[in-house]
């Protein structure tokens, strides 16, 4: 993954340019309970709210069970970065203690991190880590944590995969375990990159791919590197003008070509997941709306109105209020539609948001 641009990105436009609603149009309430604090005991037990575009009518089922609103032709679009042990604790020379995400390489060799607290890290200022093995320092400072820092002694690979941590969402209200190295990781993570999970993704087990294969379902792979933006709320009262960050993403010439099969053969492209929308779209859109191999910086929004090119159904997870993810699949499913199955998915007491359950949108 080439350093992140300093400013701009490949292609594709910064945000749309009309309004569609008001944003509180698809707030919800939900019973903090109903937040997954925990993955299910296996992959495929999650629960899936299967939604029919069509007709509008809402299923409820088992991810175990979903082949059975999947048709042998169609293609599984997955994402395949893998998540970093990106959060890592240093500490000030004073001894106070701070942590560290790191968020992407930037250019000549410094990472951009973010930073809790951030305002004693100012330029010139060094951290170590407790081990003192690794020293970073500062070299600029942005807004909302942001800093840039390089490393001023150790090696920060060795230390990451030694001390750093699962960078669990913020709404999991509990220290990363090693049991979350391995479930907030899908089966087909490949490439490390990303500082969140493609969570959709999370649901899928080693078995129930080969089950889906052996179904006609083939899986195809692409690459976004899911940051930290992902979980950042649209603050202002017009949801057109929030700004996406930047993220990488690569749709190779072999992937698109079976992707593109699948769909002139009667099958349907489903994309597994958000980040996996996005880098399809991404591609789209540089190609004058042609899916054909790509890669570069995304700063992808997607937001009702918006007509897809490159995605016949959606797997994915249950998103907070005011989000971005929660946008692109009111834009996939329909407004009315969305608020209908979340008001669903609430009463019969499904489990939300990364660790949760899923929800099929065909």
């Amino acid at each position: 993954m080439p350093a992140a641009p300093r400013a701009g990105w490949c292609g594709m436009p910064a945000r749309p340019t009309s309004r569609f609603m008001r944003i509180e149009d698809l707030d919800f309430d939900l019973p903090p309970e109903r937040i997954a604090q925990h993955p299910a005991t296996r992959r495929e037990d999650a629960r899936l709210l299967v939604v029919d575009r069509a007709g509008g009518v809402i299923h409820d089922a088992r991810v175990a069970d979903i082949g059975a609103w999947l048709r042998p032709g169609d293609a599984l679009a997955v994402n395949e970065t893998r998540v970093r042990p990106a959060r890592l604790i240093v500490r000030r020379p004073s001894g106070g203690r701070i942590e560290l995400l790191f968020v992407r390489p930037e250019r000549d060799g410094e990472w951009l991190v973010l930073a809790k607290p951030a305002r004693h890290l100012r330029p010139g200022a060094g951290v170590v880590t407790t081990d003192g093995g690794l020293t970073l320092e500062v070299v600029a400072a942005g807004e909302a944590g942001e800093r840039r820092v390089r490393v001023a002694a150790g090696d920060l690979a060795a230390t990451l995969a030694r001390e750093g941590l699962t960078p669990l969402p913020p709404y999991i209200d509990r220290e990363p375990t090693p049991e979350d190295a391995e479930r907030y990781q899908t089966v087909y993570a490949r490439t490390e990159g990303a500082v969140a999970a493609p969570t959709a993704g999370l649901h899928f087990s080693e078995a129930l791919l080969e089950t889906l294969a052996a179904g006609g379902i083939e899986r195809v792979p692409l690459l976004l590197h899911v940051g930290p933006g992902t979980f950042r709320p649209i603050t202002g009262d017009d949801p057109a003008a929030h700004r996406m960050d930047a993220e990488w993403f690569e749709l190779s010439a072999g992937a698109a070509a079976r992707l593109v099969r699948a769909r002139g053969a009667g099958g349907r492209i489903v994309a597994v997941g958000t980040t996996t929308v996005r880098a399809l779209e991404s591609a789209c859109d540089m190609h004058d709306g042609r899916l054909e191999a790509a890669s570069g910086w995304t700063r992808k929004y997607i937001l009702p109105p918006y007509r897809f090119q490159a995605v016949d159904a959606l797997l994915t997870n249950f998103h907070l209020p005011r989000t971005t993810l929660l946008l692109l699949v009111a834009a996939f499913a329909g407004e009315h539609l969305l608020r209908r199955a979340y008001a669903h998915a609430i009463r019969e007491k499904y489990r939300f948001y990364s660790y949760g359950d899923a929800m099929l949108v065909a």
